[in-house]
């Protein structure tokens, strides 16, 4: 049988007990799932409770004929192979049969090797298309992990949430820091869902001004503005049957807000210049590194939308939370970027301890850009250290003689050092992190806000 996972299963419908019995008991020894039914109702019982691969249904039966079952399976499972079972003088609703949907007939009676024949040529063919399945899975897999490099606890549990999340096909937000890795988290998803083999089209809001992005994602008619010269789908019909990732959704504008709330909504899009809507079937992802919560309070983000983008969310951890992933992730990024143009093919140990004592606060974006400069500066096969730049050296060799202590003398390192550490013992649940410090929730929020201090989040938000 098929090592794909599962076994073939077979459903045999006739209502002659005899028959029923003698094709059980022929299938059963060749290996495969067999069921039977007396007639077309219990068929289709058997059918809503279990997945049928095959089957071979009489063509005349009492309660339900061949070709009312073979018209109802089908609606149940498209995919599903009939063989219809005839008597003499059958040939013309056999015809009928095969121009319904089955996909052979065979003449009663017949020899238990004729049977054994044309259901092997079904299983070839539906092993076949297991094989092809698994194979595509695998590589879904593969390519939405292998940029996602990690292994510490907080890599495992968002990989882990995105293989449960990613098939849902529901709205999601993803918050992190900027440089965190929230692009990648975003293809991880599109990857591991049902529309991984349309397109993904990702749309950086923070980079396109805003008298554009309307046109941009929306699309526009010809002649509805000044230089429109010729209409445009916009990315969100290019992205139709896929996926749009929207990176950097607070930096919208409520008027866009208001226009994608309603394309979420009604599942349709008027270009811009247009009267006529759409139909658009997108998975829309979202990401950004603000806090829409108090984004929603200070009035810049609309709460409807809000909701719609947080059916889900995911939260991607910062570089400094998952520092033991810091080696994996250079030697991933000098493997992926060595040149033949440049002589460097290695990192040596003191290279990586200093990088481990660094803090990263540009994250995994700025550890690729160290060791893209670091190859194409070297000058041997080895990144030293004093090929890493000056900040790291400088704050890395700081850190490790002072075992974690403020980065300066003033009270504002020692303020931050407090938060990262309230945060720290309470998980990044700022509400407990404010009671801990003994201050206010909102007064945590304005400092995280002024100095910067990114990936906490609210009691009760859903954890990567």
């Amino acid at each position: 049988m098929s090592d794909a996972g599962r076994k073939f299963e077979l459903l045999i419908v006739d209502d002659e007990p005899q028959m029923r019995s003698l094709l059980e008991r022929i299938f059963t020894a060749e290996g495969y799932g067999v069921q039977v039914a007396g007639g077309g109702p219990e068929a289709l019982a058997l059918m809503g409770a279990a997945r049928i691969d095959a089957a071979m249904i009489d063509l005349v039966m009492p309660e339900m004929d061949g070709l009312t079952l073979l018209d109802r399976m089908l609606v149940l499972e498209p995919g599903i192979r009939i063989i219809m079972m005839t008597g003499h003088g059958g040939v013309e609703e056999a015809v009928a049969a095969i121009r319904s949907g089955a996909v052979d007939f065979i003449k009663k009676p017949f020899l238990p090797e004729e049977a054994r024949s044309r259901i092997a040529q079904l299983y070839r063919a539906w092993e076949l298309e297991e094989e092809n399945r698994r194979l595509k899975l695998e590589i879904q897999r593969r390519f939405g992990f292998h940029r996602l490099v990690g292994n510490s606890t907080s890599i495992l549990k968002l990989k882990e949430m995105i293989t449960r999340i990613g098939p849902t096909d529901a709205t999601i937000l993803i918050q992190g820091e900027t440089g965190s890795g929230k692009e990648l988290v975003a293809k991880a998803i599109h990857y591991h869902s049902e529309r991984a083999q349309n397109q993904f089209v990702p749309v950086d809001c923070a980079a396109i001004s805003e008298t554009v992005i309307e046109s941009e994602l929306f699309g526009h008619e010809k002649g509805a503005f000044t230089g429109a010269h010729v209409s445009t789908l916009g990315l969100l019909r290019a992205a139709d049957n896929g996926t749009l990732f929207l990176d950097e959704i607070g930096n919208l504008s409520t008027s866009i807000q208001m226009r994608l709330l309603r394309v979420i909504q009604e599942r349709e899009v008027r270009p811009v210049g247009s009267t006529k809507a759409f139909p658009v079937n997108v998975r829309v992802l979202a990401a950004t590194n603000l806090n829409l919560v108090e984004e929603v309070a200070a009035g810049n983000f609309r709460e409807d939308l809000f909701f719609r983008l947080n059916v889900l969310s995911i939260s991607v951890p910062p570089l400094r939370d998952r520092i033991e992933d810091v080696p994996l992730l250079a030697k991933h990024f000098l493997k992926r970027f060595a040149s033949e143009y440049s002589p460097v093919r290695n990192i040596s140990d003191a290279t990586l301890r200093m990088m481990e004592n660094y803090r990263w606060p540009g994250n995994v974006r700025e550890l690729e850009n160290a060791i893209r400069r670091a190859i194409a500066l070297g000058r041997s096969e080895t990144i030293m250290p004093e090929d890493l730049p000056s900040t790291v050296r400088a704050r890395s060799a700081y850190r490790a003689t002072t075992g974690g202590q403020p980065t300066g003398d003033t009270l504002m390192d020692y303020e931050i050092l407090a938060i990262q550490n309230a945060l720290k013992k309470c998980n990044h649940n700022r509400t407990r992190a404010a009671k801990l410090l003994k201050i206010g929730e909102a007064t945590l929020y304005r400092k995280l806000k002024k100095y910067k201090i990114g990936g906490p989040k609210k009691a009760g938000a859903h954890s990567s």
